[in-house]
């Protein structure tokens, strides 16, 4: 294993009923946890979802409702996730967009805390693209030489993400290359914290419905306010505020909202 790590780092993928974050659900969840001495430990479920899964997404991945009529239920076994994930960075293929706010989503409608303030986030996604944009299996095939039989199982996706994060460090670990502007630079360290500065976007939300400038102020991401800065809007047009908290976003949103809020109260007393 070329992966240096000072706590053990969980690769997990979600299969789910669709992509809407605030709506749909997990229907198989995968994490393999890589310990510091290359020790691993597998932990994968299929879930209840409590809904129908529609049909094209059963093709995608082949979970039909049949599959899954029996299952747990997300809240059944939130805690056993979340105590299996407990001291762990997180890294998966394309998770900071999707697998990490549908997990949180998941685990706040659980009731489950789930706290991300003291993790690396690793997304070898973001990775690949910067480096040989693909997808996922042809990841495998670049970096491993490997065909990717069974995509779209949780636990063949999390087994073949870290196998290409591996083969990544191992590949571009000091590796110099130019950005656009023709600044020479070294994207790519064989450190979590490094990894995780590389992965992450500038979201202040999962979602991406905020986003931070330049000067870091939080601002909007979409409608009508798009680009415009959040608090500035809470002040001009404070039922914004509550037409979001009504509508339907999801709950990392709301709380990131609340949050922004609280912080504009606090300053003006």
């Amino acid at each position: 294993m070329h992966l240096k790590l000072k706590k053990p780092l969980a690769f997990f993928d979600l299969e789910t009923t669709g992509t809407n974050i605030a709506n749909d659900r997990i229907v198989e969840i995968c994490v393999l946890k890589v310990l510091v001495n290359g020790d691993k430990e597998t932990k994968t479920m299929r879930i209840n979802p409590g809904r129908s899964i529609p049909r094209e997404t059963s093709m995608i991945h082949g979970i039909y409702d049949e599959d899954v009529k029996n299952m747990p239920k997300f809240q059944e076994v939130a805690k056993q996730y979340a105590q299996f994930l407990e001291g762990c960075d997180l890294a998966g293929f394309n998770i900071v967009k999707f697998d990490v706010p549908m997990l949180v989503e998941e685990f706040l409608r659980a009731d489950v805390e789930f706290d991300l303030s003291n993790r690396y986030l690793v997304d070898a996604q973001k990775i690949f693209h910067l480096m040989e944009p693909r997808s996922l299996s042809a990841a495998l095939k670049f970096y491993c030489h490997k065909e990717l039989i069974g995509a779209h199982s949780a636990e063949v996706d999390t087994i073949a993400t870290f196998e290409v994060l591996d083969a990544q460090v191992a590949r571009y670990e000091n590796l110099k290359i130019k950005d656009e502007k023709g600044v020479e630079k070294t994207p790519v360290l064989n450190d979590m914290a490094h990894l995780h500065m590389l992965s992450l976007s500038k979201n202040v939300d999962f979602a991406g419905r905020m986003v931070y400038n330049d000067q870091g102020e939080a601002i909007f991401n979409f409608g009508k306010h798009k680009d415009k800065a959040v608090l500035d809007i809470f002040e001009r047009e404070p039922s914004y505020f509550e037409w979001m908290m009504n509508g339907d976003f999801p709950l990392d949103t709301k709380r990131k909202l609340t949050e922004i809020k609280l912080k504009q109260f606090i300053k003006k007393k």
